[in-house]
């Protein structure tokens, strides 16, 4: 019996085994390029663009960065969603309807990325829970002002952020392209400064 593909050949000619997948074949342009097509919230977003997991992961960095993080931690703030490049962003519904099979793959492509830009497989308890609130942060914005939710649905869904947290943060809707290039040059700054 024929076993089924389990690989995705990426743009840059790279094929990567979703199953068992290697830092080796995960490339910065295949990441970036993957996210800035993917839409958060299934599309389901006002204005002219889909908003993005690249721009939404730029915005949790910016978020997770207010904090005097190191640029590794950062690092990792950017790339807290990489694995959607090649499996996609599913609604919390959707994932809890999947099972635990979406989170093991989640998890094995993310150790392989973390080690492509020599982060832990598995970051600290306290970093993961920093970059989680700052994901949900992004999350409420998000949620208010593009996903139309009211501000009581999302202080349920994601807790209301200290309003200080809010300052200066806006949801931007950008062609992809343009993503894409911020996404690379934000992650090529960050590990310059490591």
């Amino acid at each position: 019996m024929k076993q089924p593909r389990a690989w995705q050949r990426m743009l840059s000619g790279r094929r990567l085994d979703l199953l068992d997948p290697t830092p080796v074949d995960v490339e910065i342009a295949d990441i970036a390029h993957g996210l800035a097509f993917v839409a958060r919230w299934n599309g389901q977003t006002r204005g002219d663009w889909p908003y993005s997991v690249a721009e939404h992961s730029l915005l949790v960095e910016q978020i997770f960065g207010r904090g005097e993080a190191a640029p590794r931690w950062r690092l990792a703030a950017l790339l807290h969603d990489a694995p959607e490049y090649v499996i996609g962003d599913m609604i919390s519904p959707v994932k809890s309807a999947v099972g635990p099979g979406y989170g093991e793959m989640d998890l094995r492509l993310t150790a392989a990325v973390h080690l492509r830009f020599g982060l832990p497989a598995v970051l600290p308890v306290a970093v993961k829970k920093a970059i989680k609130a700052a994901d949900k942060v992004s999350a409420w914005l998000e949620a208010v002002q593009i996903a139309g939710f009211t501000e009581g649905e999302a202080d349920k869904l994601f807790g209301r952020p200290d309003s200080a947290v809010l300052r200066g943060l806006e949801i931007r809707l950008r062609p992809p392209a343009v993503v894409r290039a911020d996404y690379i040059a934000r992650h090529s700054e960050l590990l310059a400064a490591l």
